[in-house]
């Protein structure tokens, strides 16, 4: 009896590795993305098109870090008490007079310190009585000042071409004398579904068919990443009318993005498609899920066919996309981050290819956290999305875990 595989794409050429996939789009795909200059407060989640200097020194001044006393180190007695007169005031935002020598200042958090003084006593360590302040030991020189530029020097880098800007990146560019910023234009994505199945979320369902849920969950992710969404449908599988379809979408998008129709079976169609009106760059990934993955230009546009399974377009879209999207808009990509967590299950797999496991976290135990894989682990099975934390990676090479071992957690919360 003849031995039949287990897995519907073992054949072919030898699948591409993720970190070959994402070395070949950052070789292959330039970034294409205009700029433009935009006031900070619409500049959140968009990505910086220049280097950010600070315009001056921040703080730009010295000033104090507490409400107290400013005064000179060098008047103070190293061997008991300090008392010393108050000869003045000062309030943030206010001008600092020089400090003569031996006398202490009121003095606010955020005020400018006096030339001269160079220490500040915060006011519940000290007594007041009457016109004096008496100052206790053992405080250290340069105690409680902020010196200027503490924080950052005028002329150097504030924010790296390339970030994504977060809140605190421009509150940091308004703190260094900036109201705007250059940033990249949005990219502009073409997002389309493909096959005779699908049916529009809403619609009453035919004998065969089911509701298309991948331009939901792409269209939500794509909208996190920053990009905007045209969001163009379902398109049937036909052979005479996809290749339309796509060069129609090329002309005025940044990226054509599928999900479906890009495997090998008789109704799989993009493929060819793409191949008519261009070239396709890597198509298989050693992946699981999400092994068929078409990427490449359609009429010199960036295309990327994912999967039809819902899970392998979540794996893929994280792990192939969202560097291109990196790439084409000009951000720094950066991997998702992973948790190291112990294994509470055990599994097998193929050497050769990267695997991704649904699992939620529990406590075990010894009260350590472990991940549990999802019971049903299919790449269609929508739920084990939904109701998982998140995903663990299994190395390329290596053939299962088992309980106990550590394993590269990314979880759903932090991933977009």
């Amino acid at each position: 009896m003849a031995q039949l595989t287990d897995d519907c794409f073992a054949f072919g050429s030898k699948p591409m590795r993720i970190e070959e996939a994402v070395a070949l789009i950052a070789e292959r795909f330039p970034v294409i993305a205009g700029t433009e200059t935009v006031p900070l407060g619409l500049a959140d989640g968009r990505i910086a098109a220049e280097d950010v200097f600070a315009g001056h020194d921040l703080p730009p001044f010295a000033n104090a870090a507490v409400d107290g006393y400013a005064v000179r180190f060098a008047d103070l007695n190293p061997e008991t008490e300090s008392v010393l007169p108050v000869g003045g005031r000062l309030p943030a935002g206010a001008a600092a007079g020089a400090i003569p020598a031996g006398t202490a200042i009121r003095i606010f958090t955020g005020a400018p310190m006096p030339p001269g003084a160079d220490t500040v006593f915060m006011q519940e360590d000290v007594r007041r009585e009457g016109d004096r302040v008496v100052l206790p030991t053992g405080l250290k020189p340069g105690a409680n000042a902020r010196p200027a530029g503490e924080d950052l020097e005028k002329g150097s880098l504030a924010i790296p071409a390339g970030q994504r800007l977060r809140p605190q990146d421009l509150a940091l560019a308004a703190a260094t004398g900036h109201a705007r910023i250059a940033v990249r234009r949005r990219l502009r994505v073409a997002l389309f579904s493909t096959g005779d199945e699908l049916t529009e979320p809403g619609a009453a369902l035919r004998p065969g068919a089911i509701h298309d849920s991948n331009r939901v969950l792409l269209a939500t992710l794509l909208t996190r990443l920053g990009v905007t969404v045209d969001d163009l449908g379902i398109l049937r599988d036909d052979p005479a009318t996809l290749p339309a379809h796509l060069a129609e979408a090329a002309r005025d998008h940044d990226l054509i993005l599928t999900s479906g129709g890009v495997s090998t079976g008789e109704e799989d169609h993009v493929k060819a498609a793409v191949e008519a009106l261009g070239a396709l760059m890597l198509w298989r990934l050693a992946i699981k899920p999400g092994r068929p993955v078409a990427a490449g230009l359609v009429a010199g546009t960036p295309f990327v066919g994912l999967p039809g399974n819902p899970v392998a377009v979540y794996v893929t879209l994280l792990f192939v996309v969202r560097p291109l999207l990196a790439r084409l808009g000009g951000a720094r990509h950066e991997a998702p981050l992973a948790w190291p967590v112990r294994a509470g299950f055990g599994y097998r797999k193929k050497a050769g290819r990267r695997e991704f496991v649904r699992v939620s976290l529990v406590r075990g135990e010894d009260g350590t956290v472990e991940a549990r894989k999802f019971p049903r682990d299919g790449a269609g099975v929508l739920t084990s999305l939904s109701e998982s934390d998140g995903l663990v990676e299994l190395p390329d090479d290596a053939i299962g875990i088992a309980p106990g071992d550590t394993l590269a957690y990314y979880p759903h919360s932090l991933l977009w």
